[in-house]
This record gives structure tokens, C-alpha cells and sequence, in this order.
């Protein structure tokens, strides 16, 4: 079975961005004052930055629909809408998911 499916025969966000070739964005949830939110955006801009992939902040603070859903596990990484990580983001698997 081809790489680019799940088990269960869905594309995943990985593959299905790399074939419709739309661009991916990284999304970091993150609020004011958080050091874990500070050590992750250094990795989201070190890695979308050498991967030339678009990437944006989003205040928890200020927007409750994210409050709500992340309030417990901040800092977030979403890449193309869909949570990748929290707390600790690990470099190389935010490579992998983008690659």
C-alpha cells in the first residue's frame, strides 16, 4: 500500500497537500510571557524558515475557540490546520511532517 494512504485508505495531510500542491501553512498557538511557547516558535521559525514554509503566531489570549481547545497543552504546533504537537516541539519531526 502506497505511503501517501492510511490504513484505513485516507490521504493524509502530507500527502494530500503534496498533491494538490497547495502550500503548508504552520500554525503556533502560543500566549504572552509562556517559555515553552518562546523555546517552540524558535524551532517553527528555524525550521519553516529553511524549508521556505509560511508559518503564523496565534495568541490563545485573545481568541477563545482556541482557548477552549488548548488551553492545557500550549504552546500548539498545527500544520495545515491539524495539531502536530504540544509542549515540546521536536525539531526533526516538524521536518518530517513538512518534507
Amino acid at each position: 500500500m502506497s505511503s501517501m494512504f492510511r490504513r484505513d485508505g485516507r490521504r493524509t495531510e502530507k500527502a494530500a497537500a503534496a498533491v494538490s500542491g497547495r502550500a503548508r501553512l504552520v500554525t503556533l498557538v502560543r500566549k504572552p510571557g509562556c517559555h515553552l511557547c518562546d523555546d517552540a516558535q524558535e524551532v517553527v521559525e528555524r525550521v519553516c524558515g529553511e524549508l521556505g514554509v509560511d508559518w503564523e503566531l496565534k495568541d490563545i489570549t485573545t481568541d477563545e475557540e482556541l482557548h477552549r481547545a488548548y488551553w492545557e497543552q500550549i504552546p500548539v504546533v498545527l500544520v495545515d490546520g491539524a495539531q502536530h504537537t504540544f509542549w515540546r516541539v521536536d525539531e526533526e519531526r516538524l521536518r518530517k511532517a513538512l518534507g
